[in-house]
């Protein structure tokens, strides 16, 4: 039986992730600034500010998706799919490492996280382990080794006020024992379900 919502062509509209945030947003704008959304003040304030961090985000999903196709097309997919079965690698292992290789070399947690994601499908459908669990490991491992490389290091160096060693030692050595226990939580998990 189809929902009753589902035939209703304005809700099905509004359901569109981009006009759902759209309409949102439309929304969320007046009743925060009020009448004061008419000051040319608040609207460059508004719009200058959001869109250097929209833009920084965009930059980070666009480059993952960029890098996620370069390797597929380059048969990346494939290939690791194949190791899996020749070699008999745990996939939640395989999609852990991906996505710690893509974080030490792009930085990028969200990089890391859409690369490997792209990459896996191939690995999932072969080996038919829970896309759950591998979308569990590479979220673990997309978080491992925060470093020079990473605006997150910068960021919570410069607002804890560390040394660059420091970062190193606290949040860097945080970030790699939260991948490295979220890979052993996922890989336990998998055993119990």
């Amino acid at each position: 039986m189809v929902p009753a919502w589902k035939g209703a062509p304005g809700l099905v509209a509004a359901s569109n992730p981009v006009v759902a945030l759209l309409l949102t947003n439309l929304l969320a704008l007046p009743v925060l600034f009020g009448r004061r959304l008419r000051e040319s003040a608040i609207q460059e304030a508004v719009w200058h500010e959001t869109m250097g961090a929209a833009g920084a985000i965009l930059l980070a999903i666009g480059a993952g998706g960029a890098l996620k196709q370069v390797l597929v097309t380059a048969g990346l997919s494939d290939l690791l799919a194949r190791t899996v079965m020749m070699y008999a690698i745990s996939p939640l292992l395989l999609g852990w490492l991906v996505a710690v290789a893509i974080r030490l070399a792009a930085g990028s947690a969200t990089v890391a996280t859409i690369t490997a994601i792209g990459i896996m499908p191939g690995v999932v459908a072969s080996s038919g382990v829970s896309p759950e669990l591998v979308v569990l490991a590479i979220g673990a491992g997309s978080v491992f080794f925060s470093h020079v490389n990473d605006p997150g290091f910068w960021l919570v160096k410069s607002y804890v006020g560390t040394s660059t060693a420091d970062t190193f030692r606290t949040w860097s050595l945080l970030e790699t024992a939260i991948s490295v226990v979220g890979l052993a939580l996922v890989m336990a998990l998998s055993h119990v379900v």
